[in-house]
Order: C-alpha cells, then sequence, then structure tokens
C-alpha cells in the first residue's frame, strides 16, 4: 500500500475534517505541556468518533507498524502524548461524551475525551459530583485515567484509580475488552482496570470510563495558616490527618512560592503585616461538611490544634478569597513556566518523611548554588519543585539526587504526572531491573509488537520510525 492509498483509507475511516497529515498538522496536536517539548512529526493525527472507529484505526497501525499516541487534553507535564515521527496519534476530543448517569448506583459513564470541566457541569444538577481535582480542569478523563491523576483532594477522596470502577479498551490489534463494570467489588480473576489505570497509553487505548461519584457535601470553608518556618508547616500535617477532621484539601507553599501565587493573580489575603513578615511558609486547608454546625465545630477544633503546633495565626477566609486562591494555586505552573522553570518535580514520599526530604532538598538546592521553590499536596505526601538551574548537565545530576532521595525515603519518581519521557531515563536507572522485567513482560503481552505510546516508561525500543518517517514523507 502507497503512503496515499493509506492516507485514503484513513480519511474514508474517520472523514476528512477529523483527519490531517504531514506536513499539514496543527502544532498543538503535536505536544503536551512538558517544558521539554521537542518538536515531531507524525504521519497522521486522527479524530474518531466511536470505539469502532478506534479499533479500526488500530487494526490498521497494526498491519504496517504504525506507533500509536493516544491524546487526551494535551495538558500533561511528562512527554507522555509526545507522537513518534511517522505515527499515529488518536486524539480523543471528539469522544467526548456522558453515556450514562445513575444516580442510584453513584456511577457515571463517559468517553475519554470528555474533560473534568464537561463532567463537573453534567453533575452539577445532581447531588453526586466527581471529587478527583487534578487542578486543570480542561484535562481529560482519559488522560487523568491514563496519568492516574491526583491533585489537592487526593489526602481525603484518593486519586484517579479510587474511582474508575471499568473500562472499554481496544488493544493494539483492535481488538475491544471490558474490564470491571457498575460494581464496587470483584474478585474475579486479574484486576485489569487498576492494571491500565497509569500505563501512560502503553498498554491499550481507554474507550470508554465507568467512573464512582461522591455525594456534594454543601458545606466547606478554606483556612489559610502562616508558619514561621516550612519544617513547622510539614510537622504539623500527620497531627492533623490524625485528627479525625478529614480534610479534603491540604496544601503546602513556601513563601517564594506564596509570593509568586497571589502577586500573579493579584490576590490579597487580609494577612497582618507582623505575621506575614514572620511567615515562611503556609498551609491551606479545607473544610468540608454536611451541616453548617459541624463545619463549625470543625473550623474551631481545627484552629485550636494548629494554634497548639505554632501556627503564627489561623485566618478563615471569605468565600470569594478562597476560590480565588485555589483558582491561582490551579495556575502555579503557568507562573512559574513564566519564571523560567527548568524542571517540574512531583515525587511522592511517605507524610511522616516531608520534612526530611524537604531538608535534603535544601542540601542538595545549596550544593548547586540553585534555589529551588516549592509546594504540595502535602497530605498525602506528594510534593512539587521548582528547579530553575540552567544548565542541562548540572540539573541532571541535580534531579538524580533528588529522585535518589525521594526513594531512599520510600517514595517514588511520580505522584501524578507520570514518568512519560521526561523521567524515563531516571525511571530506568533508578528501578528495580526485576520489576523493569515483569513490566516489559505486560507490556509485550498487551502490545508484542511495542506499537502502543513507545519511548514512554520502560520502553527503550530500537524501531524502524526514522526510516518509516522518511518513507511515508515521499
Amino acid at each position: 500500500m502507497t503512503t496515499s492509498d493509506l492516507r485514503d483509507e484513513l480519511i474514508g475511516l474517520v472523514g476528512g475534517d477529523a483527519a490531517t497529515f504531514y506536513p499539514d498538522h496543527n502544532t498543538d496536536d503535536l505536544h503536551d505541556e512538558s517544558l521539554h517539548v521537542t518538536h515531531v512529526e507524525p504521519f497522521a493525527v486522527l479524530r474518531p468518533t466511536s470505539t469502532e472507529q478506534v479499533a479500526a484505526i488500530a487494526k490498521i497501525a497494526d498491519v504496517h507498524d504504525l506507533a500509536i499516541t493516544a491524546r487526551g487534553s494535551g495538558t500533561g507535564l511528562s512527554g507522555g502524548a509526545t507522537p513518534v515521527a511517522g505515527g499515529i496519534v488518536v486524539s480523543f476530543e471528539r469522544m467526548n461524551q456522558v453515556l450514562r448517569l445513575d444516580t442510584n448506583d453513584h456511577v457515571v459513564v463517559v468517553q475519554p475525551g470528555l474533560t473534568l470541566r464537561e463532567l463537573n457541569a453534567h453533575l452539577s444538577a445532581s447531588s453526586l459530583r466527581y471529587p478527583v481535582y487534578p487542578g486543570e480542569l480542561s484535562g481529560s478523563i482519559g488522560g487523568n485515567v491514563n496519568t492516574n491523576a491526583g491533585g489537592m483532594r487526593a489526602v481525603r477522596h484518593g486519586v484517579t484509580r479510587q474511582h474508575v470502577l471499568g473500562l472499554e479498551l481496544v488493544l493494539a490489534n483492535g481488538t475491544v475488552v471490558r474490564t470491571g463494570g457498575p460494581v464496587v467489588k470483584s474478585s474475579s480473576g486479574y484486576d485489569l482496570t487498576q492494571l491500565v489505570i497509569g500505563s501512560e497509553g502503553t498498554l491499550a487505548l481507554v474507550t470508554e470510563i465507568t467512573l464512582k461519584l461522591s455525594p456534594t457535601l454543601a458545606n466547606a470553608a478554606t483556612i489559610l495558616v502562616p508558619f514561621a518556618s516550612l519544617d513547622s508547616v510539614t510537622r504539623v500535617v500527620p497531627t492533623l490527618v490524625a485528627s479525625g477532621l478529614q480534610p479534603s484539601m491540604l496544601e503546602y507553599l513556601d513563601v517564594r512560592t506564596m509570593s509568586a501565587v497571589t502577586s500573579a493573580a493579584s490576590l490579597e489575603l487580609g494577612i497582618e503585616k507582623a505575621v506575614a513578615e514572620r511567615a515562611l511558609a503556609y498551609l491551606i486547608v479545607v473544610l468540608e461538611t454536611r451541616t453548617p454546625e459541624q463545619l463549625e465545630n470543625d473550623i474551631v477544633d481545627l484552629g485550636a490544634l494548629l494554634e497548639a503546633e505554632g501556627a503564627l495565626d489561623v485566618y478563615v477566609l471569605p468565600e470569594h478569597a478562597a476560590s480565588r486562591l485555589i483558582e491561582a494555586r490551579e495556575r502555579l505552573f503557568w507562573v512559574s513556566k513564566d519564571a523560567g522553570v527548568k524542571e517540574i518535580v512531583d515525587i511522592v514520599v511517605p507524610r511522616s518523611a516531608v520534612p526530611s526530604f524537604l531538608e535534603e532538598v535544601a542540601r542538595i538546592g545549596a550544593r548547586h548554588a540553585t534555589s529551588i521553590t516549592g509546594c504540595g499536596h502535602v497530605g498525602d505526601g506528594n510534593i512539587h519543585l521548582a528547579v530553575y538551574l540552567p544548565d542541562d548537565g548540572e540539573r541532571h545530576v541535580l534531579m538524580r539526587e533528588l529522585f535518589v532521595v525521594g526513594l531512599g525515603l520510600g517514595g517514588q519518581i511520580s505522584g501524578e504526572h507520570g514518568i512519560g519521557r521526561d523521567k524515563q531515563e531516571h525511571y530506568l536507572a533508578l528501578t528495580d531491573p526485576t520489576v523493569l522485567d515483569l513490566e516489559r513482560g505486560i507490556k509485550r503481552v498487551f502490545d508484542p509488537k511495542s506499537l502502543l505510546n513507545p519511548y514512554r516508561l520502560f520502553d527503550e525500543r530500537l524501531a524502524h520510525d526514522d526510516a518509516l518517517a522518511h518513507s511515508l514523507k515521499e
């Protein structure tokens, strides 16, 4: 089959308005939000509207040995949606429907291209919500599944995998399978649903997702708590979590990060000048309850606990200021990007190890004569660090040191952004070889030709992509 014939076959499958081909791609389709974007040209970007079309695309790719990269909204931060030269990008932007909402079983079935914002809007008329809150509401549910997205509500509600009950999948050869279903527990064979979650599109193409929903809690308060040191913030967290108050969000920001966030949003929080001058770190706590009385009692108990643990003050923010602060925190990546950040780190360590980890971060920054600013989901140990060191070689060494420290404390390289391409070298160097062999074996079972999102995670295949890309351009 000639390149022209292949192009015609794909157009016949999805329609001319749902396909672009080299060299006429929209550049927005060719990258995610990784800070290390490289310009790579796939053969085709396709926008299917059904599982049947996705399966047909996979069958064609299998016959012609074409790599497939799944794409949601392109909001990932690790290069996971970077195309393969000469391959196919399957964009799920047109598969963005809510297929079924069951308010009795607290279940919703959606297509992968549906965004968090669209899902929230659909659920707004019900008393239910999808509680996972990665921050970027334009992110797709399919992308969240592929990276096991977490976010600010993870301390109470968990991450994506705690809310996915079932999946519809297209395998590398075009076979369609279903895993799990609208039940909250199962002891029936291997849990393939959980295996696919967080696999970054390397095992299958997700075409349908069954999600567990939670009741909406109508009463909420956001509490801002300044501390005289970052160590004080991180050391109070285990006590707060053990208190039974069940915060929905538990975030820390060092003073430089807080300043950047509030300045970018032109946000004034009413912190007294004497307190602001002493504060080196801030804790943001969100409480949610069923009744106003319960919320008021929880705020009083929280304030007493925090003051006993050395808080400089406790501020219950007005609703408008609270929502603006959370929105500003969500925009931190863009603030950091505008400021010239070179790496965004999302190492996760045990909650009790956060103080030790941040102490080592400060030492590493001092050794390299660079500042490392940060914030994070401190309630679950997921630390986000912004690294500004410009020298690529020295920054690579610094990153390896950060990962080694995190792993040494019982943590993981990525808590929610994924490995993608950006962290692959560190992941391969620092992961138990036996674990890598097991993962490669699983990959071979699902995708024997390594066509699904290659060069991610542990996949270092020596493919014929360059030659293929050249032939497809002719």
